[in-house]
């Protein structure tokens, strides 16, 4: 599984510069939007004010009740990718919580945890060979994941400002890589399972929007549509409930 050729090259260089490209007063966000993105009901991920997501207790039942269905090769990349990509997530931001200390590193690397394990369970529904087993912390078996973990950890170690704007990328990341491969998935399972992680990706993003904007510093999304990031941080939190 691979990003389209733009995408990748276009995150090294935004990131490398983006203190430099962010350093502006943070404008009036207010917008008449304000309709958060349907989700599905039940959560599988229950998120709370802060941002934290915790698993659902009817996950387990939930994806083993509903059928089994076959796999396209698609699906399955999509599985395999999508539980190191939350890996990615939860290890970048483990690593900058040992560096500043910042709360929101761990509250959120918590909340990947959650992610990357909901994806695991589909996994072993699947029989499919898990990529993240016996890796440690900061290592992948996809090698564009690890190119990208060990970038990110550079710029990330820059200052507390660049480790909110990685921490912001990764989310506006994760939600472009859902909607891209959900739009070639069609097992009721993974796309429930995978819309919840995006709910998820939308609420830790507006976090780190918010925390960016306490220094008036403004994000610009990297993979997402200026549009739709408006929509996301015009929008209310979204909870499990």
């Amino acid at each position: 599984m691979k990003y389209p050729d733009q995408k990748l090259s276009d995150l090294k260089p935004v990131l490398i510069i983006s203190f430099a490209l962010l350093l502006t007063a943070c404008g009036d966000s207010s917008d008449s939007s304000n309709i958060a993105p349907a989700s599905i009901d039940p959560p599988l991920l229950d998120v709370d004010a802060s941002g934290s997501s915790k698993v659902n207790d009817t996950l387990e039942d939930l994806i083993d009740t509903l059928p089994d269905e076959q796999l396209s090769d698609t699906e399955k990349d999509a599985l395999i990718f999508m539980r190191e990509e939350e890996k990615l997530a939860r290890d970048v931001y483990l690593y900058l919580y040992d560096i500043w200390g910042t709360k929101i590193f761990s509250n959120i690397a918590s909340s990947e945890q959650t992610h990357t394990d909901a994806v695991l369970r589909l996994i072993q529904k699947y029989d499919l060979d898990d990529p993240a087993e016996g890796k440690a912390l900061g290592e992948f078996s996809d090698p564009t994941l690890q190119g990208i973990y060990d970038m990110l950890i550079a710029q990330g170690s820059a200052s507390q400002i660049d480790a909110l704007v990685v921490g912001a990328t990764i989310e506006d990341l994760d939600i472009y890589d859902i909607l891209r491969l959900m739009a070639e998935i069609d097992n009721q399972d993974i796309n429930i399972v995978f819309e919840n992680l995006r709910k998820g990706s939308r609420n830790h993003l507006r976090a780190f929007t918010d925390r960016l904007a306490d220094q008036n510093i403004v994000y610009t999304p990297v993979y997402i549509s200026q549009e739709d990031y408006d929509t996301i941080i015009n929008s209310p939190i979204e909870t499990g409930k």
